[in-house]
């Protein structure tokens, strides 16, 4: 088959293209990540992703457009459902991508992260899939998680800390705070 990958980031795409092809299919990508805060994170993920698509060979797209204004039109005072909103705005664009260039189905590397809403992305890409007539290709690629982080360090991609959206920082950090402030208390 011929499929349009959904690609969050380069260190994320690693396992998912590599198990594809190992199946046989061709593969090119599609890079669309409004959510990705703030810009030098954005442009690092980008160049991180240039980079990949030259060491593997791999035909990718890149929106380069920064959303963030779009993103957070959409997300503020819902935070709570910031999550699903994300997968719609980005799996909506991949699915309409992928009707357009008349490939055979589309997925998403959001299906490698362990910490995506593995449930809530399957019902998405479904959704989108029916409404934009073009199928999707589902495949838990979490089975190759850590052989994924495993390639992208032997590649030298630049990983990043966190999901990508400035809600996702600030948990990073508050996580840090929690933990530094656990170990001040456990010290006294």
């Amino acid at each position: 088959m011929k499929i349009l990958l959904h690609t969050c980031c380069g260190p994320c795409t690693v396992y998912p293209l590599e198990f594809l092809r190992a199946q046989g299919h061709t593969v090119s990508g599609y890079f669309y990540n409004p959510n990705i805060h703030p810009y030098r994170e954005f442009k690092q993920r980008i160049k991180a992703l240039v980079e990949f698509a030259e060491q593997s060979k791999f035909q990718v797209d890149i929106d380069r457009q920064y959303g963030l204004t779009q993103y957070l039109r959409q997300v503020v005072f819902h935070e709570n459902q910031r999550c699903a909103i994300c997968y719609d705005m980005r799996l909506k664009r991949v699915a309409e991508q992928a009707a357009s260039q008349g490939v055979d189905a589309f997925t998403t590397t959001l299906l490698y992260s362990k910490y995506q809403n593995h449930a809530l992305l399957k019902q998405r890409c479904a959704a989108y899939a029916e409404e934009f007539g073009v199928a999707w290709y589902y495949h838990d690629f979490r089975e190759g998680w850590q052989e994924g982080i495993d390639g992208s360090i032997a590649m030298g991609l630049y990983r990043q800390p966190y999901c990508g959206c400035i809600y996702s920082e600030q948990e990073r950090y508050d996580k840090k705070m929690r933990r530094a402030r656990q170990k001040a208390c456990a010290a006294k």
